[in-house]
């Protein structure tokens, strides 16, 4: 931990950093939203329709995936946490947001589900045909192939995930490391494993990988290979993005404390996975975040809505849903005004 306290110490204090929410399991203009949230239906508009419409609006679909825009000093970096489960409606949404992804400088990708990446190599074929340049982060646990236990049962294999050789052929500069880092000067900071240290955070005992397609499948249930997103802003405190918290998001927290003790933690943003069987885990869940004493959580993709009520009914308005099409500005100045 003193190593990876050293690489804390050096994320930059922004001064802002915008958040656009590309993919996400649920649309919803109507949705209650924190003061520094902006709605689909302006955001749109702002990108550039001139009639809210079906055709001008994003399409939910399972996955998460976000723009994020720093800025400090002035210098600006824009970076893409996942994309999602398929490229025409990632490319769409994009679209229909305004968003120039010629402008995105790297792609940090959480773990290796397809919900998560199966849209990298359209999204970097746009980077690229837009006149950008673009580094991909990933981590060698990633690319196993994967599989789910259904009700009944039956393990079904789920879709394989792009390789880094492939990513590599559309045009990205790809780091495969285990190793956490700091992204764009240091105003992002990409984690290493996340250490499972809870005792109810035991992960899905319905997750299955494999090596390669003549090996057996074996049990996944912590999926090692995940990884969270922190930037921090002057006058707020830390912004922890967690896309599907496989870890546990106490776990999430509990790291992030670690590496940044004394910071408070201002936001906490993404899927918590504590739907389905997974909802076990959600009174342990609850009580684990207390004292973190977290001025947001902002939930989608896998949170489930007994998890969203159970957060709610705890922490008041201090929690809310995620949506696509939502953009979230982080600034002091945001904050007061």
């Amino acid at each position: 931990m003193t190593e990876g306290r050293a690489l804390a110490d050096g994320l930059e204090t922004l001064d802002s950093l915008n958040v656009a929410v590309l993919t996400d399991d649920v649309s919803d203009n109507y949705v209650s939203k924190t003061p520094f949230a902006v709605s689909e239906f302006s955001n749109v508009v702002l990108g550039g329709a001139s009639v809210i419409s079906g055709e001008a609006l994003l399409c939910a679909n399972l996955g998460f995936g976000l723009r994020l825009v720093s800025n400090v000093g002035g210098k600006r970096h824009t970076l893409l946490f996942d994309t999602g489960p398929e490229g025409a409606i990632f490319i769409r949404n994009c679209r229909a947001l305004g968003i120039r992804l010629g402008e995105v400088e790297a792609i940090a990708v959480t773990h290796g589900h397809w919900d998560h990446m199966a849209a990298l190599p359209v999204t970097i074929d746009r980077i690229i045909a837009q006149g950008g340049r673009v580094t991909v982060h990933v981590n060698p646990g990633m690319f196993n192939e994967r599989a789910v236990r259904l009700g009944g049962g039956k393990i079904v294999p789920v879709a394989n995930v792009p390789l880094p050789p492939e990513l590599d052929r559309h045009g990205a500069t790809v780091v495969n490391s285990p190793d956490e880092r700091l992204l764009l000067d240091g105003h992002f900071y990409y984690s290493g494993e996340i250490p499972r240290v809870t005792s109810f955070e035991k992960g899905r005992d319905d997750h299955f990988c494999r090596k390669n397609p003549q090996a057996p499948w074996e049990p996944d249930p912590l999926l090692l290979d995940e990884r969270l997103l922190v930037a921090k802003v002057r006058g707020l405190g830390l912004i922890v993005f967690s896309t599907c918290s496989h870890s546990g998001i106490v776990n999430v927290c509990t790291h992030v404390r670690a590496l940044f003790p004394g910071t408070p933690i201002h936001t906490v943003m993404g899927g918590l996975h504590l739907g389905g069987v997974m909802e076990r885990n959600i009174p342990e869940t609850v009580d684990g975040l207390r004292p973190f004493n977290i001025g947001h959580i902002i939930t989608g993709h896998c949170t489930g809505w007994r998890a969203l009520h159970a957060l709610a009914n705890a922490f008041g308005e201090a929690v809310s849903q995620s949506a696509v099409g939502t953009t979230y500005t982080f600034s002091e100045d945001r904050l007061r005004s």
